[in-house]
């Protein structure tokens, strides 16, 4: 596998150094050019079974990510886009360790465990790197020391001390004029890719899984994200716009929108 056709694909040279201000470009650009999106898991949505966005699964192989994401300028969900985010770094001689979190739901619970792969990078400190979370992205390096964080788009982010015996860190965002919201519960104890792979395997299965039910595509945008599912198309630039799409525009505007071809 060669980085450079991964460089490519997110508008990035090569002859890069491991520096922090490298990292910051890479994650930014990786946002804004790699699509958040599950299609690999529920198929087209407007088909009789698979369709033509065939429900082929998830493989966590290092081959079949880069095959996935560089050569058929797909994307996916955290474990494969950090999942191959992490190799790049190492590729480019960076000190990255792949990490497992919990995304704290709604009821503000993080289970079950593993089910979010998120990235640990040392520079003068420890940062988090992630470009696997749908939106808001998380488009800059984050210290892991409670220092906030504010992006281009005015959303702040922070890493704090978490509260649960069992995580050692909470990672937090809050939108302009907003509170802070928990996004993932994390200790820092580096992981192999194979760890993930049994959450994977629940979360592109299970029922109530929230990557198997309607299809969902995201992507950071200049001002903000871009996000489209079966029948609505949400832009956010500091404000939330939302559209109704119709069956027959879906695929245009996977392309135009998100940069997805299913030929």
């Amino acid at each position: 596998m060669d980085p450079a056709p991964y460089l490519g694909r997110l508008g990035v040279d090569t002859g890069l150094s491991p520096t922090l201000g490298t990292a910051r470009r890479l994650q930014r650009a990786h946002v804004t050019s790699v699509p958040f999106e599950n299609l690999a898991i529920v198929g087209d949505p407007f088909a009789d079974g698979d369709g033509r966005w065939r429900a082929s699964g998830v493989d966590l192989a290092l081959p079949a990510l880069y095959e996935k994401l560089v050569e058929r300028g797909r994307g996916g969900f955290c474990f494969e886009l950090n999942g191959l985010f992490t190799w790049l770094l190492r590729e480019l001689g960076f000190d990255a360790d792949r990490l497992a979190a919990r995304m704290v739901g709604d009821d503000g619970t993080g289970r079950p465990p593993a089910n979010h792969h998120t990235i640990g990078v040392t520079f003068d400190r420890r940062y988090l790197l992630d470009v696997g979370m749908g939106t808001p992205p998380m488009r800059r390096p984050l210290p892991v020391d409670g220092e906030v964080v504010t992006d281009s788009t005015g959303v702040a982010w922070r890493v704090v001390e978490s509260e649960r015996p069992d995580e050692t860190y909470l990672t937090q965002y809050r939108l302009p004029g907003g509170d802070w919201q928990d996004r993932y519960l994390f200790s820092d104890v580096p992981r192999e890719l194979s760890y993930f792979r049994a959450t994977c395997d629940y979360l592109e299965s299970a029922p109530e899984s929230p990557f198997t039910g309607d299809p969902v595509v995201s992507i950071g945008t200049e001002a903000g994200y871009r996000k489209l599912d079966a029948d609505s198309l949400v832009t956010w630039a500091g404000e939330e716009e939302t559209r109704s799409v119709t069956p027959a525009e879906w695929d245009e505007l996977l392309e135009a929108q998100f940069g997805l071809r299913y030929w």
